[in-house]
């Protein structure tokens, strides 16, 4: 007993002593002094607005297409005596050309026996005439009084006389209008697409003979989006005038392994929009696509699929400024004077990968913010960088490295992230 008691006693002072120690060294510590946590402003980069003249041109693709493609139909029956060498697939001709003969024989016939009748009518009309003359005379010789009643000054006779003579002279126009059907010319120039009548076939009418295209002006239609529109300065019922002269348009396509190109204009919109696509097609035109608007020696042909590089308007002091500056849909920040955040509502007239074009919300020499806000926003305070310049910034070389060249948003924080890790 006496052995445990003793064992106990001094396992207490072991204890007691080291309490009794900790206490002196505490004593001994340098009282610190509470300080106020420093809340540091996020670092943000930014560039400056510089307003610029920008031109928004519109890329799209059409195909080429005639303003005017019909099908030749013969208004008679008859067989067909000959075609002109013109008249083959591709082949070009002027207008009023004579494209294909039927034979004339019947109609010629026709328009002679049409003439001896309308003669005849004439000679009819002119002998009533004679005597209607005649009895009016008779009857004034009478002196019965009164009027004469029209059988007494054959009038009837007369009326029906002139009425033959009219119908014969109908007659041979229609046997006229026959013969010089009989002759099909060209009404426009143009190109023969398909030939599908030759010599010697027999053809009634209505039947087709082949179908032509004018070459005096072609039409590309040029699907466009609201956006693209806007760009254009454009009214989805656009229509050219001599005031109002639509955009230029760049065509070009490759042919036989060469680059070619070709100059028209915007002439009209379609006025609707394609229910499918929900688009506007602009019409493009081109003058003698054949001629002095070929390129060289090749011309704008029919069918060809091309893409076209619509001018458009220009925008007098618009920002051509980072993708990763934009929040939102059409959100951006700038850093005020005092490094305070201001959030501004711009106007986007064009997207591209890394950029964006802004027309209006914000003015020349304005810092915009181009990285991650980090929780900042309208009115807070922020530490600006210009991540292109590392004179009398807050970064260093090595910082500015790191933040040099910056275009999106992600590499942005990767750059933010990377120079605050190293502090």
């Amino acid at each position: 007993m006496f052995r445990k008691f003793f064992t106990l006693i001094a396992t207490a002072g072991v204890l007691l002593g080291g309490v009794g120690f900790i206490a002196f060294m505490g004593a001994l510590r340098p009282e610190v002094e509470a300080q106020e946590p420093q809340i540091t402003p996020p670092t943000v980069f930014y560039t400056v607005a510089k307003p610029q003249s920008v031109t928004l041109d519109v890329t799209t693709q059409g195909e080429v297409r005639p303003r005017t493609d019909i099908s030749l139909t013969s208004q008679v029956s008859g067989r067909v005596e000959k075609t002109a060498n013109a008249f083959v697939d591709g082949g070009a001709f002027n207008k009023g050309d004579l494209l294909i003969k039927i034979e004339d024989a019947d109609y010629r016939l026709q328009v002679t026996s049409a003439r001896a009748r309308v003669a005849q009518a004439q000679e009819t009309l002119s002998r009533e005439q004679a005597e209607s003359d005649l009895a009016s005379q008779d009857f004034e010789e009478l002196g019965i009084g009164g009027d004469a009643s029209d059988l007494t000054l054959r009038k009837p006779q007369l009326a029906q006389a002139r009425a033959n003579y009219e119908a014969a002279v109908a007659d041979q126009s229609a046997a006229q209008l026959n013969l010089d059907r009989t002759e099909i010319r060209a009404p426009f120039q143009g190109r023969v697409r398909q030939r599908l009548s030759g010599p010697g076939q027999f053809v009634s009418p209505g039947a087709q003979l082949g179908t032509i295209f004018s070459t005096d002006v072609v039409e590309i239609r040029l699907p466009l989006t609201d956006n693209d529109l806007a760009k254009l300065g454009l009214s989805v019922a656009f229509f050219e005038t001599e005031d109002n002269a639509g955009p230029p348009v760049a065509l070009s396509a490759i042919i036989a392994g060469a680059p070619h190109g070709w100059t028209g204009r915007i002439a009209r919109t379609d006025g609707a929009i394609d229910p499918a696509t929900r688009q506007v097609s602009a019409i493009a035109v081109v003058d003698d696509p054949y001629g002095a608007g070929a390129d060289g020696d090749t011309p704008l042909a029919v069918g060809l699929f091309v893409d076209a590089r619509i001018e458009g308007r220009p925008y007098e002091g618009a920002f051509i400024l980072p993708r990763s500056a934009l929040y939102g849909a059409d959100i951006m920040y700038v850093v005020s004077g005092d490094d305070t955040l201001e959030q501004r509502q711009v106007r986007v007239v064009a997207s591209a990968r890394n950029t964006v074009t802004i027309a209006g919300g914000i003015e020349g020499g304005e810092r915009v913010v181009t990285s991650p806000l980090r929780g900042a926003g309208n009115g807070d305070k922020v530490a600006p960088t210009d991540p292109n310049q590392n004179t009398g910034s807050t970064i260093g070389d090595e910082d500015a490295a790191i933040a040099e060249g910056i275009d999106d948003r992600a590499t942005a924080a990767e750059a933010a992230e990377a120079i605050e890790g190293r502090g």
